[in-house]
């Protein structure tokens, strides 16, 4: 069984995009590849075509998985979180109880995370262990080098 995500709003409607964009234009573009290669003959020694058939494949692949994932996904009521918990969507201001340092982050879908701008996956070590956290709590997270502290400062949606 497929694995349930969540999504926001635009992040769902990337991925419909991209769906999109998959069936309507890369499809026809890949077809119209073979169609030109078939018409050049002898199919046996044609590297445009084998190369054609095999964009066709990984694109199809590509279609099927991202079909998989989209019937799988659930919009995310932004309106029914808590804000007195840290879920998905909360933005979290943390510090690190070692040296001090003052962090804030959202946590999103792991397809919408982006380091740069501040979106952690709620699947990231530091992401799982802050879920389900109160203001004043310390969260203890394993990394990949070693344990750190996080102390809940402030969450907001």
């Amino acid at each position: 069984m497929a694995k349930i995500t969540y999504y926001t709003e635009p992040g769902l409607k990337k991925l419909k995009d991209e769906l999109h964009e998959m069936k309507t234009v890369l499809r026809p573009a890949i077809s119209s590849q073979i169609g030109e290669a078939i018409d050049k003959g002898d199919l046996s020694e044609n590297a445009e075509y084998d190369a054609a058939k095999e964009a066709q494949g990984l694109l199809e692949m590509k279609i099927s998985k991202l079909e998989t994932v989209l019937s799988n996904a659930r919009l995310i009521d932004e309106s029914t979180i808590d804000s007195s918990k840290v879920f998905i969507l909360s933005t979290v201001r943390i510090k690190n109880i070692q040296n001090g340092m003052e962090m804030t982050y959202t946590l999103v879908a792991e397809s919408e995370a982006d380091l740069k701008l501040k979106k952690i996956s709620v699947d990231s070590p530091i992401g799982k262990g802050l879920l389900g956290k109160s203001i004043g709590d310390v969260a203890e997270i394993e990394t990949p080098v070693g344990i750190m502290n996080f102390e809940i400062l402030e969450i907001s949606r």
